[in-house]
């Protein structure tokens, strides 16, 4: 639903620039130009970017502002809490693609506690009881054992390096260009 959102405001979003273009002339439509490409910029970021990648190398968390490389070789779980999280050895990776709600996850802590409910909700249950985070985590697990099971090809040796996480230039760009853009009509008015 999120990304679905993030469609429907980028599509507004993309008219009203229009209308500006068209017929907005003053330094009070260029602010409205760049409040309105901000909030396209944080719908990018917050909405359309977070997800989670399994590849070839290892899986990718991809959060809002950080993209995180977790290789199949330090790969050693994946569970719930409130978000779906990456074990990489000591290492704790959470994504923002996929999150439960509390009420959810109370509701299941208190299945638990009263004995209608497995400890480990992901382990051995049917897929269609799954909620979307559990079902994402489990195929993550199924994923990681499948490629550990693999012999090597030479890719362990490109993803020996371990888990590394850098900022992604795309997501700073999309926020920090209408900010210079309105730092810019600031400074003009």
């Amino acid at each position: 639903m999120p990304r679905v959102l993030a469609w429907i405001w980028i599509g507004i979003a993309a008219l009203l620039l229009l209308d500006l273009a068209f017929n907005g002339s003053d330094a009070a439509s260029l602010v409205a130009a760049g409040v309105l490409l901000l909030t396209v910029g944080g719908a990018y970021v917050m909405w359309l970017r977070p997800r989670i990648v399994p590849g070839e190398e290892g899986v990718r968390v991809v959060n809002p502002l950080r993209e995180t490389l977790v290789p199949w070789s330090e790969f050693t779980w994946a569970d719930v809490t409130d978000v779906v999280r990456v074990h990489a050895g000591g290492t704790v990776v959470r994504s923002w693609a996929l999150r439960e709600t509390k009420r959810s996850k109370v509701r299941e802590n208190l299945r638990r506690a009263n004995g209608y409910s497995d400890a480990d909700p992901i382990a051995e249950s049917d897929p269609r009881d799954l909620r979307p985070a559990e079902l994402h985590a489990k195929r993550l697990r199924e994923i990681a054992e499948r490629r550990k099971a693999k012999p090597s090809d030479g890719g362990a040796a490109r993803t020996a390096g371990g888990v590394v996480t850098a900022v992604s230039p795309d997501a700073v760009a999309a926020l920090a260009v209408p900010v210079v853009l309105l730092a810019v009509v600031a400074l003009l008015l």
